[in-house]
């Protein structure tokens, strides 16, 4: 029996089985590059769904959790600590927000988003007033309140009740999402970009409709950027793109550089929502998790976020000479590309065993490398999607 058939089969016996795994067992990684339990080597096209940022075992990162590590691992938000209070001292002066609530997942974030709005309108408009209008085909997570909050059909069964107060509107349709804001309505909850949705990005004139409406109306504006914030697309937020300034942004993924981190940054309406009491998490604001974080927005600084752009424009540009390739989607190093073939379930098998991890989004092909990842990586990945594109030749 080879080491991935032993670790396949222990966690077939014991670990509960919520996950459609594919059968690599990765033990090991540099920035892009990973080894699996028998030695093959992969590009990782994936960096875990897009939470190392830094790519595997970036030195600094590792330096800056060690030392942490060395002094203290977790005291609770009973009391301070220095990581947690810088993080947020940085992510409100790169970003233009007053205020951060630390969680440990997307789903988390967006939960606290959830609560800060509605308790906005109550205290301001009284009971009646919490409806949150979301897009369809958009995702926001897996908790009984966040499937309620996704657009998507498929994810809304087995598990009712579902928590009430959703409404979807079609993106890009402004006449309808206007007309669904009249009344009762506290937030409108949108991704800039769309990613398990299909890495749809929303149209530029619409987000700063709703994002007027939303003044206008006293609505406030939540975006999710799960997977598009912390340099994602080539700037700290894409949010920051469209030209606007949300009332609630949730961040998660690439912000802990691989460990369980997530954030709701506060803007000027609802700095002062949350009281002691209203929303908690035992490990947000972890210390060894908020160093690594520090150490990962220090690095996203003008330059790195450029060079996260042409890496984007560079892999797209590639990723177009490729058989099967019938279009590109997404910004920065968020990318899907669209197949006129292949079902990107394949094609990820396939790259499999040609030695690059890639993603599927609906019915596209998804990559979220490693921002850190070289123009060497970048190549010997694509390399090995072209390898598995020409299976279906």
């Amino acid at each position: 029996m080879s080491n991935t058939e032993r670790i396949i089969n222990r966690d077939g016996e014991y670990v509960a089985h919520s996950y459609g795994r594919f059968p690599v067992a990765i033990v090991e990684g540099k920035n892009a590059t990973c080894y699996d339990a028998d030695g093959k080597k992969y590009i990782d096209f994936t960096s875990g769904i897009g939470v190392n940022s830094l790519g595997f075992c970036d030195d600094g990162w590792i330096k800056a959790v060690t030392e942490q590590l060395s002094k203290l691992q977790h005291i609770s938000n009973l009391y301070y600590t220095e990581p947690c209070g810088k993080l947020a001292e940085i992510l409100c002066n790169r970003t233009g927000m007053k205020r951060v609530f630390f969680a440990n997942g997307g789903a988390e974030a967006n939960e606290g988003a959830i609560k800060a709005a509605r308790k906005y309108s109550f205290q301001k408009y009284g009971p009646g007033r919490s409806t949150i209008v979301t897009l369809k085909n958009s995702f926001h997570g897996r908790t009984v309140t966040t499937l309620s909050a996704t657009g998507q059909d498929v994810f809304h069964n087995y598990f009712f009740p579902f928590t009430e107060g959703f409404e979807f509107c079609e993106a890009g349709d402004f006449t309808a999402l206007s007309r669904m804001c009249e009344n009762g309505v506290c937030a409108v909850m949108i991704e800039l970009i769309q990613g398990e949705g299909g890495v749809l990005p929303l149209e530029q004139d619409f987000v700063k409709k709703v994002a007027a409406l939303c003044r206008e109306r006293d609505i406030l504006l939540i975006v999710d950027e799960v997977q598009t914030g912390i340099g994602r697309t080539g700037s700290l937020f894409c949010f920051e793109q469209y030209g606007i300034l949300p009332d609630l942004v949730t961040a998660a993924k690439g912000i802990g550089g691989g460990l369980p981190l997530a954030a709701v940054l506060f803007g000027a309406k609802t700095a002062e929502v949350f009281n002691p009491g209203d929303h908690a998490t035992t490990f947000g604001g972890n210390p060894v998790a908020c160093a690594g974080a520090v150490e990962v927005l220090r690095r996203l600084d003008d330059g790195f976020l450029n060079e996260v752009k042409k890496k984007g424009e560079y892999i797209a540009d590639r990723l177009k000479k490729l058989p099967h390739v019938a279009g590109i989607s997404g910004m920065g190093m968020m990318i899907g590309v669209t197949l006129d073939g292949p079902k990107p379930q394949d094609v990820v098998r396939a790259g499999i065993e040609e030695g690059v991890l890639t993603l599927t989004a609906k019915s596209k092909l998804r990559l979220l490398p490693p921002l850190t990842a070289t123009y060497g990586e970048i190549d010997e990945g694509i390399e090995g999607v072209g390898r598995a594109l020409t299976r279906f030749l």
